[in-house]
């Protein structure tokens, strides 16, 4: 993802169904409360988000794109836009829980000549299990999901550290972490091109099992009990694996949104 959205709500990178860039939002709800002034709210969130982002592909262009979305913050489910959460245990600091996500498909070979004859990448759902521990210091995730739709056939692990500030109604909270993708994921969403995808300018290309490091900055601000506003940059250094890709076009990638939300 990169600087891009829909303009409504806080946790603007939360709406990011069709953005690609990844961020962990879902740590928030360690601090979502009934307080008509906690800058993570409980309950439904209904707004939107203007999110911008650096395109992945050769030839492809930067989005900029207005969306709406939803949030929820319950109890033990946590609804994300194209990603949700169900607590499976709390005890002390420690928490668990099951995960399931939607990605969507990145790749049409019909949007650029240059793509031709590459296979389109299509969505798929994955599913997995994750953990968050709250330190002094910081708040830790893991989280490990899997393709369940034989899409990609891919798997993913997130290890990640945010560090919280709260002051009142307003949150910040800067954050960093690494991705590991099995070779099958990043080569199906990250720029591996197959022996019957190569032509003259396009040769093969395996990204192998790649290792990503990220960092974020979310913040969010509530203007009452039922507005909240809030933002979310996440830039993502590419592996070599991906970023050497002949049809990957930057050595990373850069998203950020803005989003106002109206809590029910």
């Amino acid at each position: 993802m990169t600087l891009s959205k829909r303009l409504l709500l806080l946790l603007s990178l939360i709406l990011i169904g069709p953005a690609r860039a990844d961020i962990d939002l879902g740590a928030l709800s360690a601090f979502s409360s009934d307080s008509p002034s906690s800058p993570i709210p409980k309950g439904l969130v209904l707004g939107g988000a203007l999110i911008g982002g650096q395109a992945r592909y050769q030839h492809q262009d930067d989005a900029l794109l207005p969306i709406p979305g939803a949030l929820y913050f319950g109890d033990d489910l946590m609804y994300l836009g194209d990603r949700a959460r169900y607590y499976l245990s709390r005890e002390g600091g420690l928490s668990t829980y099951a995960f399931g996500r939607v990605r969507l498909g990145n790749l049409d070979p019909d949007d650029d000549p240059f793509l031709h004859g590459m296979n389109r990448r299509k969505g798929e759902v994955e599913a997995g299990l994750g953990a968050d521990l709250i330190t002094p210091y910081a708040l830790l995730s893991m989280r490990a999901a899997t393709d369940v739709t034989g899409t990609s056939d891919g798997q993913e692990v997130m290890l990640w550290a945010n560090f919280p500030i709260i002051r009142g109604p307003l949150l910040l909270m800067p954050g960093a972490g690494v991705m590991l993708r099995s070779h099958n994921l990043a080569n199906y969403y990250f720029g591996g091109v197959s022996q019957e995808e190569t032509r003259a300018g396009r040769a093969a290309w395996n990204t192998g099992t790649t290792l990503s490091p990220m960092v974020s900055l979310i913040g969010s601000y509530r203007f009452n009990a039922h507005w909240i506003g809030g933002f979310g940059v996440n830039y993502e250094r590419y592996d070599d694996g991906i970023a050497d890709s002949p049809i990957v076009q930057h050595r990373g990638e850069l998203y950020a949104g803005l989003g106002l939300g109206y809590i029910w």
